[in-house]
């Protein structure tokens, strides 16, 4: 019998007694505790934002004076608060000019694609939901706003993560405590947006 991994169930378990949808929260929380993207009163653009958990968590972090938007092409599983938006879309089909330019704090994905059980291709359709929040990123972020993408690692990882430096002042990769060792999942935490002239 298939039986999750004692990580996997860990996470999933807080997440329900914590009242998140999903366990992704905890990558989220990791992320932002070890590298600080979210402040008071950011204004953030959540991409792959459904079920909502990550939606959550950004919405207690900027606060009453902040603003989280999300956009997916499933429906959200939370209610919204006043500090809420949500845009049912799919993200490769936006143009990167339906936000105002320089409007956003920060951009985060987490954003995945219906997997085939084929690695390569897999990672194909990741890099595309990366690259289009990418897209999105460098022109709606403001100047030292932070970027964060997940992207499943793969033969386009180095090259994509060597574009997003062209973009900001310091960029790590990271895998949380709450992805489980048989996953191919990276996080890219880009910070400080210095656009080019």
């Amino acid at each position: 019998m298939y039986r999750k991994d004692n990580k996997t169930e860990h996470y999933t378990m807080k997440a329900q007694r914590e009242g998140y949808p999903a366990r992704s929260v905890y990558k989220l929380k990791d992320i932002d505790e070890k590298f600080r993207i979210l402040k008071k009163g950011d204004k953030v653009l959540d991409m792959g934002a459904a079920p909502g958990s990550w939606m959550q968590y950004i919405s207690i972090k900027v606060g009453e004076r902040g603003l989280v938007q999300g956009v997916d092409i499933q429906d959200l599983e939370i209610e919204l608060k006043p500090n809420m938006r949500f845009l049912k879309k799919d993200m490769r089909e936006m143009a990167s000019t339906h936000w105002k330019r320089g409007e956003y704090d920060a951009v985060v994905s987490d954003a995945a694609p219906f997997t085939s059980g084929v690695p390569s291709l897999d990672a194909g359709r990741s890099f595309e939901l990366a690259s289009k929040a990418f897209e999105i990123a460098c022109s709606v972020l403001k100047r030292r706003g932070n970027f964060l993408t997940k992207i499943f690692d793969g033969e386009y990882t180095g090259d994509f993560y060597k574009d997003i430096q062209k973009s900001f002042s310091s960029v790590k990769r990271y895998r949380p405590s709450a992805v489980t060792k048989a996953s191919r999942e990276l996080y890219i935490i880009a910070r400080d947006f210095a656009p080019k002239a």
